[in-house]
């Protein structure tokens, strides 16, 4: 394992951290809380020390067996939590979202709560929690930096999601110099990514990114082919069937980033996503402790060679060689801001001017 900082905050992450949305859930399968702590304390032996969770994760439950996990740990490990769903007030129905409340007053409530339920005294990184852009206003800003001053929190950052786009707000979060965005990227999900390392070496900033989605919900670790029965509750059953069966052809036309006995196919799209220094950590969804061994590891595999690297943005550039629609459309990106942002970023068509 290595280890990277958050921007410039001087808080350290393993390149390869624990996302815990899948402790306290039945979204990627059920688990015992006894079976969630076995699962990060071997994490933690694997070398991980970046666990990252979120209060609305089983509605406070994630938190927990995080915290009981790690608590005679803490000195050695990273914790990140995320607030801003309002889940005290409102139920959940499925996987939709819930009303989130960005206010001063609800957002210092929900991280004392938070470390409550941790038992912790604070957080490594605090992260706002797929807020809007105009969610984010100077007075939240007043109190989120009050409460880094008191001590309550490291590190800043801004998780997005849970849908692909979300320019805007990462763009903010860079001009706020946060100190981590958190975002889809994948070696099949490029936008917004790259996107986003573009808008932070133009500006020089220091701000981290934190990859999540890493293998493309299954398809790059190989755990989901077009003929896999996803089961019941299984988040990635959002994805339209053609989006499985387009993926598994880009899989095919990228076997070669396979080395047998060196790097698996999982390992090499952990791989891809470090080789660029501003990506801090990639927080894979650990589904056993197979999976743990296999991905904790990745950042001692081979890097990809630059032929490798070449070959993979020179497909990726071509959509894989496949014309066939894949059901996800960028017309269907997240935009708070009218589309304005993905115009801007090329995402889009720009507007032709009136006549």
């Amino acid at each position: 394992m290595q280890y990277r900082e958050l921007g410039d905050s001087g808080v350290e992450v393993s390149e390869v951290a624990f996302g815990a949305w899948v402790v306290g859930t039945d979204w990627w399968g059920d688990r015992t809380d006894e079976d969630s702590i076995r699962m990060v304390q071997h994490a933690l032996d694997r070398g991980i020390t970046f666990f990252d969770t979120g209060d609305v994760y089983g509605h406070g439950r994630s938190e927990e067996p995080i915290g009981e996990a790690l608590g005679e740990f803490r000195d050695e490990v990273t914790v990140g939590t995320k607030v801003g769903y309002d889940f005290y007030n409102n139920a959940q129905a499925g996987h939709g979202e819930i009303p989130k409340d960005l206010s001063p007053e609800y957002l210092r409530n929900a991280v004392e709560q938070s470390l409550d339920r941790l038992d912790m005294e604070y957080l490594d990184v605090l992260f706002l929690h797929n807020a809007n852009v105009d969610e984010v206003t100077d007075e939240v800003l007043e109190e989120l930096y009050a409460m880094r001053e008191e001590g309550l929190y490291d590190a800043l950052g801004w998780a997005l999601g849970p849908s692909i786009g979300w320019l805007a707000e990462g763009d903010r979060a860079v001009e706020l110099d946060f100190d981590a965005v958190q975002t889809v990227y994948n070696l099949f999900e490029q936008t917004p990514g790259r996107h986003f390392l573009d808008t932070i070496r133009e500006e020089g900033a220091d701000t981290s990114l934190i990859a999540r989605v890493p293998h493309s919900s299954g398809l790059l670790n190989k755990q989901v082919r077009p003929d896999t029965e996803l089961g019941k509750g299984d988040h990635r059953a959002h994805r339209p069937d053609a989006w499985f069966e387009t993926g598994w052809e880009k899989v095919d036309a990228i076997e070669f980033l396979e080395r047998d006995g060196e790097r698996t196919m999982g390992q090499a799209s952990i791989q891809y996503l470090l080789d660029d220094a501003e990506v801090a950590s990639v927080v894979p969804t650990f589904r056993s402790l197979d999976d743990i061994d296999e991905w904790a590891a990745a950042p001692d595999t081979p890097r990809l060679s630059d032929a490798e690297r070449a070959r993979v943005d020179e497909l990726y550039a071509d959509n894989f060689g496949i014309e066939r629609d894949d059901g996800m459309s960028a017309e269907q990106f997240r935009t708070s801001v009218d589309g304005d942002d993905l115009r801007a970023a090329g995402v889009l068509p720009r507007e032709e001017p009136a006549d």
